[in-house]
């Protein structure tokens, strides 16, 4: 299936989301976005304004850093044909984060495949996704697993 993808560069969105206020104002950073919309890497940096009463990342700007891009990328992929919405997230804090933190986001064309195959004939999919935020040394600091909707636009007429 020929899939229409957006007339945005991944360059263009890139530049674009690291100017949105949740990301601008939390220090979080995209770092890259795959041409095809099938990878991203955000970095969140510890700073003054985004540490809590501890001195490590506020749990919220983590899971912020994480928050819209299976939504995105599973959007871009599956094309205009396709209702895409976040339906469900939860986040565990493993360590405590006291330098940069970084999530990496890989779509693979197997979980396309499996998405479609889910939503045909019109069917809806809540599918999820698990991503494990890092420190710069790898280890792992939080744990997010967000559940994406995904169903077939309806076809007037």
């Amino acid at each position: 299936m020929a899939r229409k993808r957006s007339t945005v560069s991944a360059t263009t969105f890139r530049r674009g989301i690291n100017f949105w206020p949740p990301f601008l104002f939390a220090g979080i950073r995209v770092l890259a976005v795959s041409e095809d919309y099938r990878s991203a890497k955000v970095r969140l940096r510890l700073r003054w304004f985004n540490r809590n009463w501890v001195g490590t990342h506020f749990g919220g700007s983590i899971f912020a850093m994480t928050d819209p891009f299976w939504m995105l990328l599973v959007m871009q992929n599956l094309g205009r044909e396709y209702v895409v919405w976040d339906a469900a997230a939860t986040i565990d804090f493993v360590s405590p984060g006291r330098g940069d933190v970084f999530a990496e986001f890989v779509l693979t064309e197997d979980r396309i495949a499996e998405i479609e195959e889910l939503t045909a004939e019109g069917k809806k999919a809540l599918v999820w996704f698990d991503t494990e935020v890092l420190g710069a040394d790898g280890t792992v600091v939080a744990r997010v697993r967000k559940q994406v909707y995904v169903r077939q636009k309806r076809r007037e007429g």
